[in-house]
């Protein structure tokens, strides 16, 4: 058990709506979530097709511990082509929709072809209708979800959005669910928007059964105790508490990668977002946590009502999704702000209006770099300074990228595009297309091997490896430890929990878990495969999307332009020795394509 068999498949264009039976072959040589998803997506997709045509499939997958006990086993993805890259995608969420999908029934929902009008699907269980969306196109997916519930009169229902950025193509919009928790990356809310899709509300009632209950939930409990062992801090600080990490490492990107320290990270870290100031005021208000999760790292917090964003706009006044590293370090140091109210009112906006914080922060990093050059003028921003350091033009921007207004519609078309248009290729701190996340590559070096070998761009959730970084930052032996780990996180995707939880409970307890909640064995060799399995089927997608190994590569800043400072001053990153190592730890020849050995083990030829 733990797949509910099912997958639910609507094809836009024409209105029709079936469910199947899940291909249990496949299941078991995929799992679910990530790794079944780009099973479906490769044998029905040509990977040449254009992102943004009716043709681009948009699958939504849970796992086989999604919906149920199994500590954070709320979790969901979406695989497609992303519109960003060009490359396959992969986007997981948590909050509550993941496990209301799997609740409904459904181990995948496959989306096809284009709605003539804007439509918005309402699934209860078996009953799925298409409905009209026109009277909530161009509004916020705040607005959205509230007028879901208020049309059904359900509040349980859970919703999962895209805003205006996806609606008008935003190469790095996002589909948020939950108000505030996202399948962020890669364009995914792009291709949603592509169909004219603008909302899944969704409601289930059938549950979700497993092989072997009594063990399951021996493993669950164990997992568990590991969690509460283990967690305490990071549940007190969030993912936010990195910032001060990385800054005393001397990691931290600041003003586009030119810096690796930013002098003003004590104005915007975990100290100041509880900070009472005078007034009473403090950011942080709560902690918030996923379906199923014990750790609850996510933030509720506020912005200051004295504040230039907000002043006379009491629709902001409201409590929403606080800061996390990821968003601090791309809405802060990398454009050179320490503004913590400017920083919350920019991620509240990518939260509103639906796109990926990181790539948009990134993305203006870079138009800020090229402002500074001349390449970009006032005449191009509409009389905006992108100086960095300017609060109000990171205000002012992440406003007009979400409503694709003004130099927003510029900034919407990420890194890549936007310094190739104006004439500076190499200020896109990106890879494959996709923006850095808040980890630089001379520090950290196997970082920077796991960002130019990640099949859906730079990316940090698709290896680990933080650790061996932390602890010796040269370019020696991490091929292997690179590989491992984007086996092993490729098949933490396909099973519906969080990459949060391995760190605290090892790859055995989620093992344990999923060979319970599963028929047949599951030892760990298996799952190991298994992950190996999907990392090259994904590599083959790209490679007949045209991608090469020139492909697998890092900004010449990173390669070239030493750390000015931190443990790694004076260094560049070592990818040149370290990708020939990789590629020969993956099996695959010297241009990076898997060998017919290396597929035939796998069993992808």
């Amino acid at each position: 058990m733990g797949w509910q068999r099912n997958i639910l498949k609507i094809d836009l264009t024409t209105g029709s709506i079936e469910q199947e039976p899940l291909n249990m072959e496949w299941a078991q040589e995929y799992l679910g979530g990530r790794g079944l998803a780009s099973k479906y997506l490769t044998e029905m997709t040509d990977p040449r097709v254009d992102a943004m045509s009716p043709e681009n499939p948009l699958i939504f997958v849970t796992g086989p511990l999604t919906g149920t006990m199994a500590s954070t086993g709320g979790r969901y993805a979406v695989v497609t082509k992303g519109p960003l890259t060009g490359a396959i995608a992969c986007s997981n969420s948590g909050g509550k929709f993941g496990a209301e999908l799997k609740l409904a029934g459904y181990d995948m929902m496959i989306l096809t072809g284009r709605s003539e009008r804007p439509v918005y699907l309402h699934i209860v269980d078996d009953d799925v209708k298409i409905m009209p969306a026109d009277d909530i196109m161009g509004t916020s997916v705040w607005h959205t979800e509230d007028w879901l519930k208020t049309r059904h009169q359900d509040p349980s229902l859970k919703v999962a959005a895209i805003g205006v950025a996806g609606e008008r193509g935003v190469r790095f919009a996002c589909i948020v669910n939950d108000l505030h928790r996202a399948a962020g990356r890669s364009g995914v809310g792009a291709v949603m928007g592509s169909k004219n899709l603008k909302a899944i509300a969704v409601k289930g009632t059938k549950g979700v059964k497993v092989d072997d209950p009594k063990r399951f939930m021996s493993a669950v409990n164990e997992a568990k105790e590991k969690l509460a062992a283990n967690v305490a801090a990071f549940t007190k600080l969030g993912t936010h508490a990195m910032i001060d990490s990385m800054q005393a490492f001397g990691g931290l990107p600041t003003r586009n990668f030119r810096e690796v320290q930013f002098e003003g990270v004590e104005h915007i870290n975990p100290d100041a977002a509880r900070e009472r100031r005078p007034n009473g005021f403090t950011h942080y208000i709560t902690n918030k946590a996923c379906f199923a999760c014990t750790i609850a790292c996510g933030r509720i917090a506020q912005i200051d009502k004295d504040h230039f964003t907000i002043v006379n706009r009491p629709e902001y006044w409201i409590p929403s999704g606080g800061l996390e590293f990821e968003t601090a370090f791309a809405l802060g140091p990398v454009v050179g702000v320490d503004d913590i109210d400017a920083l919350t009112f920019a991620s509240f906006m990518t939260n509103e209006h639906g796109m990926d914080p990181i790539s948009f922060g990134v993305t203006l990093a870079a138009a800020m770099e090229l402002y500074e050059i001349g390449a970009i003028t006032k005449e191009d921003t509409d009389g905006v300074a992108l100086n960095f350091g300017n609060a109000e033009a990171l205000a002012i921007m992440a406003e007009q990228t979400g409503k694709q207004e003004g130099f927003g519609v510029e900034l919407g078309m990420g890194s890549k595009r936007l310094c190739e248009k104006y004439g500076h290729p190499e200020l896109a701190m990106q890879v494959k297309g996709q923006e850095f996340a808040g980890y630089d590559a001379r520090a950290l070096q196997g970082m920077g091997l796991g960002y130019a070998t990640s099949n859906r761009g730079a990316c940090h959730l698709k290896h680990n490896m933080f650790a061996y970084d932390m602890e010796d930052q040269t370019g020696d032996g991490k091929a292997a430890p690179c590989k491992e780990s984007q086996d092993r996180n490729a098949a933490m995707d396909s099973s519906g929990v969080c990459l949060f939880t391995t760190g605290r409970w090892g790859f055995e307890s989620l093992q344990a878990q999923i060979d319970a909640a599963c028929e047949g064995d599951w030892p760990v060799h298996r799952l190991m495969t298994l992950g190996e399995r999907v990392w090259n089927l994904e590599r083959q997608f790209n490679l007949k999307a045209g991608f090469t190994a020139a492909d697998d590569t890092l900004p010449k800043r990173l390669l070239g332009d030493p750390a000015p400072s931190g443990t790694a001053e004076g260094k560049v990153n070592e990818l040149s020795k370290m990708l020939p190592e990789y590629y020969d730890e993956r099996g695959w020849d010297p241009d990076g394509v898997p060998t017919t050995q290396t597929l035939s083990r796998l069993g992808l030829v």
